[in-house]
């Protein structure tokens, strides 16, 4: 009997490698390139149709109609707004997330929405029927109507796909799926990798909206070869603690919808419930303000979002002093820690400085720098931030407060909240004045702390 040829596959791009290296020469990751073995070159679409979709005749751009993509809702308005309205007929979305966050939990609630009005399965290859069955108990949802199959085998998956021709199908999960044509185990990258794409070609071809659950690494991110995320039109990351009650939904890539939208929802006995208004999350409560506390307007897709900075500031007893960061980009807190010593002379070399974002909400914008100064300054001098005060803005090296994008959106979500100052860019000055809101334009960082301590 032959020997099995052995090639290296990377879990992160998918580049083939004929010898096993520490770093993968595609990208360059390290420790990432595992042992498959060489599948035997035959057709694996010879009973299919070809393809993902019928072949089309080519056309000039000005002859196709563009239409709106129709959309049906899940019954959870939070996950309808993560989708970008709700799900698309043949498309496919992927939602990723820690083991127990909640993935299962939100997709049976929605399904049993989705079951009233449309056929819909569920293929389970983690949990049994009666686990499924008991969940469905505990949750009190009427999933009366909801297919289900327990099943790992792509073929037996795909021909019951044909045979009950659903609406909707969940697979949960990706990594358990095997397909006959290949000799790998399930979970392997070319398991993945074939199983996804095979579901894809069936979701473009028949108009089934199909939704894969994945499984992450221990860095949080989708486990797999890259392309996956590549294959799929939708990918949702759940975010958040499980000791904590509360579950944020991130869109980080959809083709028919935006991303970087945001949905929150509560873990309760129930399940997954949204959160209308989820800036009352990410505040603290405080009875008198409290120095080293800033509040900020992020903006998390189309939804402007109210989260609280704090910073700690303390003397260091280590000659290298500490720099941490939760939910901010820690490189960016020292680039901003030299632009506050060079441009508005408050040193913190000799400074212990810890930043936090309340509520384990992460924050990727550069909006955040101007809020995140003020709270280090606030700290730095033992003295709070006036009561009301919103800020926001990008703060360039040369000391520059840069405008943020939807500055309006921003400044009238702080004022239904109550807020009464905003210390903004001055390019983000509205044209009309904002009932119940004083607007300060600064436009460097030593301006902005000198109208602060006149406010103080």
């Amino acid at each position: 009997m032959a020997k099995a040829k052995i090639n290296y596959t990377c879990t992160e791009c998918g580049g083939i490698s004929n010898k096993w290296a520490g770093q993968c020469s595609s990208c360059e990751r390290w420790n990432t390139l595992v042992e498959t073995i060489v599948e035997s070159g035959g057709n694996r679409y010879s009973n299919q149709a070809q393809g993902i979709a019928q072949t089309a005749p080519v056309m000039s751009l000005a002859d196709i109609e563009a239409i709106d993509v129709p959309r049906f809702g899940t019954g959870i308005d939070e996950f309808d707004r993560v989708l970008g309205g709700g799900l698309v007929a043949g498309g496919v979305v992927l939602i990723g997330g820690d083991p127990g966050i909640g993935k299962s939990t939100l997709l049976l609630q929605a399904l049993a929405n989705v079951s009233k009005l449309k056929k819909v399965l569920y293929v389970s290859g983690e949990e049994s029927g009666a686990q499924i069955a008991l969940r469905a108990k505990r949750l009190a949802v009427d999933a009366d109507d909801l297919k289900l199959q327990a099943e790992i085998q792509l073929e037996k998956i795909l021909n019951t796909l044909a045979d009950l021709k659903p609406q909707v199908a969940v697979i949960d999960s990706i990594q358990t799926i095997y397909s006959d044509a290949l000799t790998s185990a399930p979970g392997s990258v070319a398991q993945v990798r074939e199983c996804a794409a095979q579901l894809t070609r069936v979701a473009k071809q028949s108009g089934i909206t199909i939704i894969l659950v994945g499984h992450v690494t221990k860095e949080g991110a989708l486990a797999g070869p890259r392309v996956l995320e590549h294959i799929v039109d939708t990918v949702l990351y759940f975010e958040g603690d499980t000791h904590s009650s509360f579950r944020l939904v991130r869109a980080f890539k959809n083709r028919f919808g935006a991303v970087n939208e945001l949905g929150v929802f509560a873990m309760t006995e129930k399940g997954l419930k949204g959160v209308s208004n989820p800036s009352a999350l990410f505040l603290s409560q405080h009875d008198n303000q409290v120095p080293g506390s800033c509040v900020m307007v992020t903006q998390e897709g189309s939804r402007p979002l109210l989260v609280e900075i704090q910073a700690l500031v303390d003397s260091s007893h280590v000659p290298n002093a500490r720099r941490l960061s939760v939910g901010l980009e820690q490189n960016r807190l020292a680039m901003l820690l030299a632009v506050l010593h060079r441009h508005a002379g408050v040193a913190a070399f000799d400074q212990d400085v810890f930043i936090n974002a309340v509520g384990g909400v992460k924050i990727t914008e550069p909006a955040a720098d101007l809020p995140v100064l003020l709270a280090i300054n606030s700290s730095m001098r033992n003295r709070p931030l006036p009561r009301g005060l919103v800020a926001f803005g990008e703060v360039g090296l040369a000391g520059e407060i840069r405008p943020a994008p939807r500055g309006q959106e921003r400044l009238r979500e702080a004022a239904k909240l109550g807020f009464s100052i905003a210390v903004v860019p001055k390019a983000n000055l509205p044209k009309q004045k904002i009932e119940g809101l004083e607007v300060i334009g600064v436009e460097r960082i030593d301006d902005a702390m000198n109208k602060i301590r006149e406010m103080q």
